[in-house]
């Protein structure tokens, strides 16, 4: 009785509430409310992951696998909330709680021994450092949890490059040339990688990274993205 009490006290001087659309929530619900996920612009790449308009973004760009996103990019629409709310309000749970929605997506459609471990395209560390986190890993985290992976940091960003959001897709191709390398000591030869990002646009980054793990001998890389647009 006493814990309850407790919690109530606290539920009233901290109220949790939802990071999408501001109402309190209730005790089953942890970052987002039951509307608010409901309501989220969840796509079907999981039916087609390797026949689909993610897939003809990034051919003959790299040679990977299945392509897919958790979420359709719209502006103004609840996924440009939500990527705002994780690159500029300190969002890291939001970030986990979507990747662990995601995988169970992807577990109940027959990815759950599909993949070695899971890879998050890396922040510069100056970046990482002034965010606190990095929320690419933080979706991966989530998706590892339900699939029961590793999640292991096995990129580097080596370069600090400039903002990729008004650049073409060719100008952002070379942005990242040269960009991310693979970290020492870790084999990447015959495994199989779920690479993970938060945003795809023109695929410039996720390519580049993946490129980088083939050429170290990763026999397979998928990419996921928790929101994918135009």
């Amino acid at each position: 009785m006493r814990l309850f009490f407790v919690k109530d006290f606290l539920d009233l001087v901290f109220p949790r509430n939802c990071l999408q659309c501001g109402t309190m929530l209730h005790d089953y619900e942890d970052n987002l409310c039951m509307v608010c996920k409901g309501t989220l612009p969840i796509t079907s790449y999981h039916l087609r992951p390797y026949d689909n308009d993610l897939c003809d973004k990034v051919r003959g760009l790299t040679n990977v696998g299945a392509v897919m996103s958790f979420l359709k990019f719209t502006k103004g629409g609840n996924s440009q909330k939500i990527m705002h709310q994780l690159k500029y309000r300190n969002r890291p749970q939001l970030a986990k709680e979507l990747g662990l929605l995601y995988g169970t997506i992807l577990k109940t459609n027959g990815f759950e021994a599909h993949w070695d471990v899971i890879v998050p395209v890396p922040l510069h560390i100056l970046k990482q450092r002034r965010r606190g986190y990095n929320q690419s890993e933080q979706f991966g985290l989530g998706i590892a949890e339900i699939l029961d992976l590793r999640l292991e940091n096995r990129l580097v960003r080596k370069k600090f490059t400039e903002t990729q959001t008004q650049k073409s897709r060719l100008e952002r191709m070379d942005n990242v040339d040269d960009v991310f390398e693979v970290k020492g000591g870790f084999q990447e030869k015959g495994m199989s990688i779920l690479l993970v990002d938060d945003v795809m646009t023109t695929g410039a980054t996720l390519c580049a990274c993946a490129n980088v793990l083939l050429a170290n001998g990763t026999n397979k890389v998928d990419l996921v993205t928790l929101a994918a647009g135009g």
